[in-house]
């Protein structure tokens, strides 16, 4: 998971540093806003993507005493700052610069160095975004598209999809804006574009932020994952039942399970204890994925159903 999220980056990155370099040239040659506006676009996804790479080579770090639990919740953390920075270093830069452009027109100068520039950057937009698609449909299986981006434990495939959609869009704006601005001679059409490639940033921004926050938080792993590690206890002789499990992602492929069990009340305090070590290391053989499980004998009947909905992983 962390290496395809990393060739996801990297692609997005290589192209984005280059699209920007691309476009600032011909930014300052033509005078269009929406050029300056796509400059800008790429400028910040470059460091978008610097942010996810930091972020995770922060989360790789070992546990220690300050933080026991590791440091997995950096991609988390560097995820929401990169749909704060979409918001405002690109929605918000592109909204002012389309206002500026409008109240102050500009004829466009060369226009034929923006369509080439623009047709570059879709192809190069084009073949991150691909990579990106290939590394989400195989996480998300036969998963629906939306389902799957709700219940993603890891933010820097979809991130990157969805600024490299969003960058596509961009283009597309762009594109048709400046030609609009050419046939019409009216270059305030070419700020309107920037105002709408301003809008989508924003709109993506925002589902970024809200998919971000929730991980941030933390979110449990995967109802199939809790079904697993059930079925993994009834098995262990000695358990009478599964009272319930919960689980939380502490980074895409970091997960914490604290289990409430019911043992036979004729096991021997030391049997208790080889039946736990059994399904510790049970759990962690077949999920590898799962770091830490705490499991805490308890009789069926202290748990009430108020309280398994609120633990949120009722056993079944």
């Amino acid at each position: 998971m962390a290496s395809g999220g990393k060739i996801v980056i990297y692609a997005a990155l290589a192209g984005n540093l280059a699209i920007a370099a691309t476009k600032f040239v011909a930014a300052a040659l033509t005078g269009s806003s929406s050029m300056l506006t796509e400059a800008v676009h790429s400028l910040v996804d470059t460091g978008n993507q610097a942010l996810l790479l930091y972020g995770l080579a922060r989360s790789r770090r070992r546990p220690d005493s300050v933080h026991p639990y590791g440091y997995g919740r950096e991609v988390y953390f560097w995820s929401f700052v990169v749909a704060l920075l979409i918001f405002a270093g690109g929605a918000g830069i592109s909204v002012y610069e389309g206002y500026v452009h409008i109240r102050d027109p500009e004829p466009i100068e060369r226009p034929v160095v923006s369509f080439v520039v623009l047709g570059l950057s879709l192809l190069f937009e084009g073949g991150s975004w691909l990579v990106a698609l290939r590394e989400f449909r195989q996480a998300k299986g036969t998963l629906g598209w939306w389902q799957a981006i709700r219940r993603s434990k890891d933010p820097t495939t979809f991130v990157v999809l969805f600024e490299d959609s969003a960058a596509i869009a961009g283009l597309l704006i762009a594109a048709i804006f400046i030609g609009l601005s050419l046939w019409t001679g009216d270059p305030r059409l070419d700020g309107l574009g920037s105002v709408l490639i301003g809008g989508v940033l924003g709109v993506v921004a925002i589902l970024l932020a809200r998919e971000s926050k929730g991980l941030l938080i933390g979110e449990r792993a995967s109802p199939e994952l809790s079904a697993a590690i059930i079925a993994t206890a009834k098995a262990q002789p000695g358990v009478c039942g599964v009272n319930t499990v919960t689980t939380l992602h502490l980074a895409p492929d970091q997960v914490v399970a604290n289990i409430s069990l019911d043992f036979d009340d004729r096991l021997r305090t030391g049997d208790i204890e080889q039946a736990v070590a059994a399904i510790e290391a049970s759990v962690r053989a077949e999920h590898p994925e799962v770091r830490s499980v705490f499991i805490r004998p308890q009789a069926s009947e202290a748990v009430t159903p108020q309280a398994r909905e609120a633990l949120g992983d009722p056993a079944v």
